[in-house]
């Protein structure tokens, strides 16, 4: 059975960091990417960021790129993202889940934990 627990979230003030931890179970990252998504208030579900262990290819979204870092640690089944420079815009609950990724393309599978809350004060 799959199984994510997402960690890490809580209340910062803009500009500061986080880090969230994602542990997993019930498939490996050597035959999945592993990544994560954002839903905010108010709008739609967006991908932030997800890595392919296999050739640690990395993607991230426009709106984070240069201030968050996806890694991993295979040996744990654990994955990171760690968060700088927060703005509010960044609040949201923000999921893991397994990605299937295509050349430019990064899809993530209908699995979901609980979610972290994230939110970034002004």
């Amino acid at each position: 059975e799959v199984q994510l627990v997402e960690s890490g979230g809580g209340l910062v003030q803009a500009g500061g960091s986080l880090r969230l931890s994602c542990a997993a179970s019930g498939f490996t990252f050597d035959d999945y990417a592993i990544g994560w998504l954002r839903q905010a208030p108010g709008k739609e579900r967006e991908g932030v960021s997800c890595i392919n262990s296999s050739d640690g290819s990395t993607y991230y979204a426009d709106s984070v790129k240069g201030r968050f870092t996806i890694s991993s640690d295979n040996a744990k089944n654990t994955a990171y993202l760690q968060m700088d420079s927060l703005k509010p815009e960044d609040t949201a609950v923000y999921y893991c889940a397994p990605f299937y990724v295509e050349g430019s393309s990064w899809t993530p599978y209908d699995y979901w934990g609980q979610g972290t809350q994230v939110t970034v004060s002004s």
